[in-house]
């Protein structure tokens, strides 16, 4: 029996709340001795940890470096191995693009190519304004391959999603994407022959986008990853868990996995002020909230180790108004890790605190990698999460005679 199956035979409806925050990418490595969380200044997570139990995630297994998609489902509870999502369908369901059952979309970056290497892979973070319109020029310059629609809906920065449509589509097929600067650029290949036709309509998209945007002087190119179809099957949070679940995120990806669960993704802006008031706002209407920072993340890939260590020092200031709700579970953790010095999600465990009047507090004092690796949950798989806040919360009843 797997985890979601004992979860519906051992879960009971209670008014007890939970609130998880995500600090996306908070683990890092250290720099002149100290990482990022442990240059900071955050008395508010410090805080946290001193009143509650400690300890480090891992997402998928040791030694493996997580997606988002991935990172994040465990967290919710599904095994990553399990339920495998391309990040194609999640970036198209948060950026509302509606995805038909033979349609394949992908994930894409406009990028910056210069003597067959790309040099930039999100083109200098361009804007969002500019991201529309280079979308909108390349709908107008391609429209069709081989009789198969094509079609950009831009996303925020440097970020859009592709919709292929027609008939015969496969989403078997490998990234666009040398996954690193300084590399050449890569065809999509086919992992199946009944993906070749998808393959050869990709790469011919490709390289007609960059004839068209061979006058632009920054994003002149672009990368294509997590190509995928809409999931034939995956359970709701709802029906597993009995729950009013709640998203409070404002990048797509993040929007589209949790609409994909069964959450309720609430319209929130980009500063940091808004997560906390429309949590506030939305309190008494739910008893799982999951909220979403985005800024550590962004800045350990663009390798900041201060804006990374500013990011952490800033939703610091926020952290005592989620005591002030006074959730019967409060967790703090990220999805994975994403050290300034490898500009790179990595395999590195995560720190992570659990805060419960029905949890003696460890000895864990700083809310730091080193620090919670002492803590008492130790190191355990993200999958666990979920089990955790539930039982704190009093929502799982007893396995057993």
């Amino acid at each position: 029996m797997n985890w979601e199956e004992l979860a519906k035979t051992l879960v009971q409806p209670t008014d007890s709340k939970i609130v998880l925050l995500v600090m996306d990418g908070l683990g890092g490595l250290p720099v002149n001795g100290l990482t990022e969380l442990e240059a900071a200044r955050k008395p508010n997570l410090d805080e946290t940890a001193r009143r509650g139990i400690c300890g480090l995630t891992d997402p998928v297994f040791m030694g493996i470096t997580p997606g988002s998609g991935p990172a994040h489902l465990a967290l919710f509870g599904y095994d990553p191995l399990r339920f495998q999502l391309g990040r194609g369908i999640l970036e198209a369901m948060g950026t509302g693009v509606e995805v038909g059952r033979e349609d394949v979309v992908a994930r894409g970056n406009f990028a910056t190519y210069k003597d067959g290497l790309v040099v930039d892979r999100r083109a200098g973070r361009i804007s969002t304004e500019e991201n529309a319109r280079l979308c909108d020029f390349i709908n107008h310059q391609i429209k069709e391959i081989n009789g198969i629609k094509i079609s950009l809906y831009p996303g925020k920065e440097h970020r859009f999603v592709l919709k292929i449509s027609g008939s015969g589509l496969s989403d078997a097929l490998t990234d666009a994407d040398p996954q690193k600067e300084g590399r050449p650029a890569v065809p999509a290949r086919a992992l199946q022959p009944e993906a070749q036709f998808t393959a050869d309509i990709v790469n011919r998209f490709l390289e007609e986008l960059k004839m068209a945007l061979s006058s632009e002087p920054k994003a002149n190119y672009a990368l294509l990853r997590g190509f995928s179809k809409f999931p034939s099957h995956l359970p709701a949070m709802p029906d597993i868990y009995q729950i009013q679940p709640a998203a409070i995120a404002n990048y797509p990806m993040y929007q589209g996995l949790t609409r994909l669960l069964g959450m309720e993704v609430l319209e929130v802006g980009p500063s940091t002020e808004e997560i906390f008031e429309v949590l506030e706002k939305n309190y008494h209407r739910f008893n799982f909230f999951y909220l979403h920072f985005k800024k550590t993340d962004s800045a350990g890939e663009d390798g900041r180790y201060e804006d990374k260590i500013k990011a952490i020092e800033e939703i610091d200031h926020y952290i005592s108004r989620l005591w002030e709700l006074k959730p019967e579970v409060l967790v703090i953790t990220s999805d994975h890790s994403t050290p300034s010095v490898l500009k790179s999600h990595s395999w590195h465990p995560n720190p992570f605190v659990l805060v419960s009047d029905k949890a003696a507090p460890d000895e864990v004092t700083h809310f730091t990698e080193r620090d919670c690796r002492r803590g008492s949950l130790g190191r355990f798989p993200s999958l666990y999460a979920m089990p955790l806040m539930l039982a704190y919360s009093l929502k799982l009843k007893k396995y057993g005679a």
